[in-house]
């Protein structure tokens, strides 16, 4: 079996294999395109809207400062972009896919979810009463009293698409993958105290809030829609990315989950290789191994000085 050394897992020579292990999930990611389809094609839930109701659905309308076409080009192209210079620094397939793989269950789950509360919510946007009066001439039924819409129907059918935000949730889905993806890179949680790490991980956050923000600006979205939205896609985000990835904070949280279990595996099959793949792992643990010392150091240290104090809270 040959040396196994960092880098040496590319597309070319691992990529198909990896991709066949994986084979049903990609199935799956096709499985919940088509629910997202058919979930944008049907019609919502058109709750019911009286007279009083619409004092607070006024709002004029405006066009989106985050046009749709850009929420993908942040949620998945931004992320995608960040997942591919890593893997040409490091020529790893196994986080390439994995990384890839995470982020698109983690937008498209949360795409499916946000649609479907969508349709079974009906709640009407802020701007609902300029999309169903167009001429601002009201009309509503005489016996039951809610609103007999005038306007364009897809336009009063998105009207009825407030609760939740998709914007914000698919923005939080991808944008929130990218930051724990990124805190896993550069080791946000080594415990050396560099906040400026925190920084880099923080900018995908603020990008998607401000997304959510505008939103509520363009008054197609009452904010409760976008921090419900913010909410569903951080929760998804965390659940896939901690499918693929360990934890940040754990000693192994820069490396897919896969790539450990193939290193023991090689182990395992060929006992002879055991010491490269020993040599591997220490050249990859060594900073994490110096953090620890540095620790235990600092501790033995200051444990005389407690151990004095207490001698003499003793007597």
């Amino acid at each position: 079996m040959p040396e196994i050394q960092l880098g040496a897992h590319t597309v070319r020579s691992h990529g198909v294999k990896v991709a066949r292990t994986h084979m049903h999930d990609w199935i799956i990611l096709l499985l919940l395109i088509v629910i997202e389809v058919i979930l944008n094609v049907i019609e919502p839930f058109h709750r019911f809207v009286g007279v009083d109701m619409m004092t607070d659905l006024k709002y004029p309308m405006k066009d989106n400062t985050v046009p749709f076409w850009a929420v993908p080009m942040l949620a998945i192209m931004l992320p995608v972009f960040v997942i591919l210079v890593y893997y040409f620094i490091r020529k790893d397939v196994y986080d390439l896919h994995h990384a890839i793989l995470g982020l698109l269950f983690s937008v498209l789950i949360t795409g499916v979810i946000t649609d479907a509360i969508k349709d079974a919510v009906g709640r009407p946007r802020p701007d609902f009463f300029w999309r169903c009066f167009p001429d601002g001439k009201r009309v509503f039924d005489p016996v039951t009293k809610d609103v007999m819409c005038t306007g364009i129907k897809s336009v009063i059918k998105e009207g009825h698409k407030s609760f939740p935000s998709g914007h914000t949730s698919w923005s939080f889905a991808g944008l929130g993958f990218l930051a724990l993806y990124l805190s896993g890179k550069i080791r946000v949680f080594d415990r050396q105290g560099h906040v400026a790490k925190l920084c880099i991980v923080f900018l995908p956050l603020l990008i998607a809030a401000l997304v959510g923000i505008s939103r509520v600006d363009d008054y197609w979205h009452h904010w409760q829609d976008v921090f419900a939205g913010g909410l569903l896609g951080l929760t998804v985000s965390s659940f896939c990315y901690l499918q693929f990835f360990p934890a940040p904070y754990e000693v192994d949280g820069w490396g897919p989950h896969a790539y450990f279990q193939m290193l023991a595996e090689s182990r395992n099959v060929n006992p002879s290789n055991g010491s490269n793949v020993q040599a591997e792992l220490e050249s990859v643990y060594v900073d994490s191994q110096h953090c620890r010392e540095l620790s235990r150091v600092n501790t033995h240290d200051s444990s005389p000085i407690l151990e004095g104090t207490n001698g003499r809270m003793g007597y």
